[in-house]
């Protein structure tokens, strides 16, 4: 009988302890205790980089000159009237392909066969330029250059007519005055770049009456007007010079300043073009605190030209990051990898030809002397 009771005692003591931490834990303030508990250092640090800002990036790439001699586009020839460049592009296709965005510098127009092919002093070039460029995955040329007028209006025209058949985007030369107010833009990544291109002259051809959208010229007010107009549209501005003295391998004081009045003006990059040689990279200390990067001069990518430094160009890449939640932009991470047309003009990276070893490593301690952080290969 004694063992029933204390039986009985026991589960009523464990029942009653049951009922009484039951009713601890289910009280509002031991409730509170558990979701303290709960907020612990690594689920704070979560919430933390919740709130940082997210960034957006895209790339863009630009290669120099592209003059075609005579002695490139005839044995190119496959036909009546008919031009095949592949060979010679095939070997950097794939670094012309490795940004988002990668834009040239078309220096002879591109006016086909129906007005006549020609060459130096005064170019004309196949339709077929600007299909191997197509091909390859340009994506904007500029064609504000000294050689703009060569043929005069009917070469632009026929020229800038390819040019839209092929999807790609000019600018620098235009059909009309409303063609040229449509400031050229491409999206990638949510981050908006705009182009704008000038060239210092034309050979002494004087651009015709009352057209002055043929050719835009190197004029500082006009240039600043059109970078804010661009600003106004895009994230980051993009302007082409043709300027410097051919076959110079280090800018002048006359590049360098305008180089720095376009930058203050609110340019983000600038590619120089005009002295078939390259000449050094740097960064630009703006007004405003940003900064700047310039290329003064990409030299000769695919041309006729040969020796003294004019068969070498490359191709250069900057990284381009955006804030989203602030818009910033900042420049970042630039390379450049050199090529070299060889004696049958066919482009090729300077870096894997057998006895260019040293060229290659001066190429790279002139182009990187200002900008020691450049690298030489796209990753």
């Amino acid at each position: 009988m004694k063992k029933v009771i204390t039986f009985t005692l026991l589960v009523l003591l464990v029942c009653g302890l049951g009922l009484y931490f039951g009713k601890l834990a289910s009280s509002p303030e031991n409730q509170i205790v558990k979701v303290e508990e709960k907020q612990n250092p690594q689920i704070v640090e979560i919430e933390k980089e919740k709130e940082e800002i997210i960034t957006t990036t895209a790339s863009i790439s630009a290669i120099g000159d592209i003059l075609i001699h005579d002695r490139v586009y005839e044995p190119a020839q496959i036909g009546d009237e008919k031009y095949d460049f592949t060979p010679h592009l095939k070997n950097v296709q794939s670094l012309l392909n490795n940004a988002d965005i990668t834009i040239a510098n078309q220096e002879s127009m591109i006016g086909g066969t129906e007005i006549g092919l020609s060459t130096y002093p005064s170019f004309n070039s196949p339709y077929e330029v600007g299909d191997i460029l197509k091909e390859s995955g340009i994506d904007l040329v500029t064609i504000a250059n000294n050689h703009t007028l060569d043929r005069g209006e009917k070469a632009i025209q026929s020229a800038i007519s390819h040019w839209n058949k092929l999807g790609i985007p000019y600018t620098g030369a235009f059909l009309s005055e409303e063609d040229k107010k449509n400031i050229r833009t491409i999206e990638k990544n949510g981050i908006v770049f705009s182009f704008l291109a000038y060239t210092y002259g034309t050979n002494g051809i004087e651009t015709p009456k009352g057209k002055p959208y043929l050719v835009n010229r190197i004029d500082e007010k006009n240039i600043k007007q059109e970078i804010e107009q661009a600003n106004a549209i895009s994230d980051v501005v993009v302007v082409s010079l043709h300027f410097g003295k051919e076959y110079e391998r280090l800018p002048n004081e006359e590049q360098k300043q305008l180089a720095i009045k376009t930058a203050n003006a609110g340019a983000d990059i600038i590619i120089g073009h005009h002295p078939h040689v390259l000449q050094p990279m740097e960064w630009i200390e703006r007004e405003d605190g940003k900064r700047s990067f310039v290329a003064y001069s990409l030299g000769n990518f695919f041309t006729g030209q040969t020796e003294d430094y004019k068969d070498i160009g490359g191709v250069l890449k900057l990284n381009v990051e955006k804030k989203l939640e602030t818009g910033e932009i900042v420049l970042k991470e630039p390379s450049f990898v050199p090529t070299f047309v060889n004696e049958v003009y066919h482009v090729q990276p300077l870096e894997q030809l057998s006895g260019k070893e040293k060229l290659y490593e001066e190429i790279k301690k002139h182009m990187n002397q200002w900008v020691p952080e450049l690298t030489f290969s796209f990753t």
